[in-house]
């Protein structure tokens, strides 16, 4: 062999293992610079405390700063449609959730994103199962009461969300529909000023996760009816499930996910992926969640892609039977 050809041979070697290798360095080096992380939700919401506290843990196990920003409107889609435009360096995250990701696309004509195409699925987060929850001064305290009641004064109950075309929306319509009850629909920009304006009796019902829910219900300023999940909760076991009060069609849980920018390195969802679900099984933050009545659930990018699609084609039947228009 010639040298001029030996020398170009062994150049190009030295080439295709530099590429081989240039994904796994790009994981390994990540990351460099604070990360953001995007929630489409305002501070103090269930989003928000599931969000601060991977960022903590994240910060901790990366030695980086992972960071939360809250872009609260649209239903959820504002936050959305920003990280799906953002740089897809892993430096820019986004929580989202089945507002955001699965039901969006069944409320708005023209949404700016496309949950299935802009993004990259890193892991599944939690599970939370919803509740029913009313202001102390319903005269109600079980799911056959409340219909009852619902029934005796049709239109005459307002119940709260975190959004249009959210869990909390949705689940409602779906309860009204099981039921044959009639209520009025109050759309908030997140949970936050929902669970606030329940609390003042500013509206008397809602739908919505446990996770904020909490401590107002242990004081008492919030009265528990059921939850949506198939066993009692952990931080509420005295609350019956929608099946044990005697309504078995009635399932609605929300989720949380993380995923990054479609064209995000692989290398990087892969070292997000591992440190996240690593997280999230960790038993001192089970143990937070689960007394918040949140439950943990990592997975798979693969995993999540197809969760995410099985809740869509779920959630947009239900709302094409609920009559939900899109706006």
């Amino acid at each position: 062999m010639k040298p001029a050809v030996s020398n170009r041979l062994c150049i190009l070697g030295l080439g295709l293992t530099t590429l081989h290798f240039a994904p796994s360095a790009v994981g390994q080096e990540y990351p460099v610079r604070p990360v953001k992380i995007i929630i489409s939700f305002t501070a103090g919401g269930p989003t928000d405390i599931v969000a601060r506290l991977l960022a903590h843990r994240m910060s901790e196990a990366t030695g980086q700063q992972f960071l939360v920003d809250n872009r609260p409107g649209g239903g959820g889609t504002i936050g959305a449609n920003l990280a799906a435009r953002s740089a897809p360096d892993g430096y820019t995250l986004y929580v989202g959730g089945i507002t955001s990701m699965s039901m969006a696309p069944h409320v708005h004509r023209k949404l700016p994103y496309d949950p299935f195409k802009d993004f990259a699925p890193i892991t599944k987060l939690t599970i939370q199962p919803l509740m029913l929850m009313v202001h102390p001064s319903l005269p109600v305290r079980s799911v056959q009461e409340f219909i009852k009641l619902a029934r005796a004064r049709p239109g005459q109950l307002d119940y709260a969300s975190s959004g249009l075309g959210g869990t909390g929306h949705l689940a409602g319509e779906l309860f009204k529909s099981v039921t044959g009850t009639q209520m009025m629909h109050i759309p908030y920009k997140s949970a936050g000023p929902a669970l606030t304006d329940l609390t003042a009796g500013q509206v008397q019902v809602m739908f919505g996760t446990m996770l904020a829910a909490v401590p107002l219900i242990k004081n008492g300023k919030i009265r528990p009816i059921a939850v949506t999940s198939d066993k009692r909760t952990v931080a509420l076991p005295e609350v019956p499930t929608f099946i044990e009060s005697g309504l078995r069609n009635f399932e609605a849980v929300s989720w949380n996910c993380m995923v990054a920018p479609a064209g995000t390195p692989e290398p990087v969802i892969q070292r997000l992926n591992t440190e996240l679900v690593k997280i999230v099984n960790d038993p001192t933050v089970l143990q937070r969640l689960t007394a918040d009545g949140v439950v943990g659930a990592g997975s798979t990018p693969q995993q999540l892609a197809a969760y995410i699609k099985s809740e869509s084609e779920k959630w947009g039947k239900v709302i094409r039977d609920a009559g939900v228009k899109p706006n």
